[in-house]
């Protein structure tokens, strides 16, 4: 099959984080098995944008900011939408990576025009919503996509409930995120390192990392604690707190997703304080090379990875962070045996193989017969 995947954005910092993964992820993996798979985005901050990325071919196309103000819902990319209209004709079907911005409802809407089979996946990014923008565009684009779409991939139950909420009831299918299979890490370094990587944006809740990191320094004193990726409004706060601390904690700033693994391999724990968080990419990456993971309550993982011991579930507080963080630096058997459970649960039931012939039994079933 020839399938054309569309998202957001593509930039060398990985700003706009798990989407991106799972696009690339979902096509290498399609790829792999026999199909042709383009990714088109709109993009920014790269002198001269690549034409594939880890080893997919994308087509990538200026951000242009319509809506200042707005974050990544008021970037827009009218020549992606002219591309997408233009090479409609020499794709199957369309992986719509959904989100309530200028960018893909723009294409979205030329390719339900088209009358090209289309899939949404919206990885918990659309939902009701008191945001301004949100009514006009939902009324104008959002739900006529939605109830257009051959299929709507949802990842949690609670995802699935606030569609329902925006555009009433669709034909969902579940769809989990995987990652590849990964090689063995090294063994976790000593002194060991807590690793926070992903954007540093209040949701996150990067500034409780570094709360968590100066409340365990005095136990820990050869512990590091680092947290890498872009800013996304609490960089000024992150680092005011590690000015205050005492804790050997630094920000690194942003790096490609592309060396995102590498860069965890060199930690012992990894850490993300998130809430409201669907399904966090990062998370699978880490278990993937056996690095225990701590998350809280609040996240779509949380009963995976407590389900399968890979590491330690807590309430959203700091204090719940240094108990679990803790609990795993005290004891680095518990440390390697959580991140060996996690690994093979990931191995076992996350394989891209097995989301990659889900997902072309799904677009065969839509294509005409």
């Amino acid at each position: 099959m020839r399938i054309l995947s569309v998202v957001t954005l593509i930039s060398p910092d990985g700003a706009y984080g798990g989407p991106v993964r799972v696009a690339i992820n979902q096509a290498r993996a399609l790829i792999e098995a026999g199909h042709q798979v383009t990714v088109a985005a709109a993009t920014r901050g790269y002198a001269t944008p690549p034409t594939t990325v880890d080893g997919v071919d994308v087509r990538l196309f200026p951000a242009r900011t319509i809506l200042p103000g707005t974050g990544f819902a008021g970037l827009g990319a009218p020549a992606l939408t002219r591309w997408v209209r233009h090479h409609l004709d020499q794709v199957d079907v369309v992986h719509l990576h959904l989100a309530r911005d200028l960018v893909t409802l723009p294409v979205a809407a030329a390719v339900r025009r088209a009358g090209v089979p289309y899939f949404v996946q919206t990885h918990g990014m659309i939902d009701p919503s008191s945001n301004p923008l949100a009514a006009p565009l939902d009324a104008a684009l959002t739900r006529r996509i939605l109830r257009d779409a051959a299929a709507v991939f949802y990842l949690t139950n609670h995802e699935r409930d606030q569609l329902r909420l925006v555009a009433g009831d669709l034909t969902f299918h579940h769809l989990a995120n995987g990652v590849p299979a990964a090689e063995q890490a090294p063994a976790a370094p000593v002194p060991a390192e807590v690793l926070y990587l992903a954007r540093l944006a209040p949701r996150k809740r990067p500034v409780e990392f570094v709360q968590a990191a100066s409340s365990l320094s005095a136990r820990f004193p050869d512990v590091r604690f680092r947290l890498v990726g872009p800013d996304e409004g609490e960089g000024a706060a992150v680092q005011a707190a590690i000015q205050a601390s005492a804790a050997d904690v630094a920000w690194e700033g942003a790096l490609s997703p592309e060396e995102s693994l590498a860069r965890m391999a060199q930690a012992s724990v990894y850490v993300l304080p998130s809430v409201a968080e669907p399904y966090p990419m990062s998370v699978l990456e880490a278990m993937s090379i056996g690095r225990p993971v701590v998350i809280t309550s609040q996240c779509g993982l949380a009963d995976f990875v407590a389900g399968h011991d890979a590491g330690r579930v807590c309430e959203p507080d700091v204090a719940a962070l240094v108990t679990a963080i803790s609990e795993l630096l005290l004891d680095p058997a518990v440390a390697d045996r959580c991140g060996r459970n996690g690994r093979e649960a990931v191995r076992t039931e996350l394989t891209m193989t097995v989301i990659a012939d889900q997902l072309a039994a799904r677009y065969r079933a839509a294509l005409p017969s």
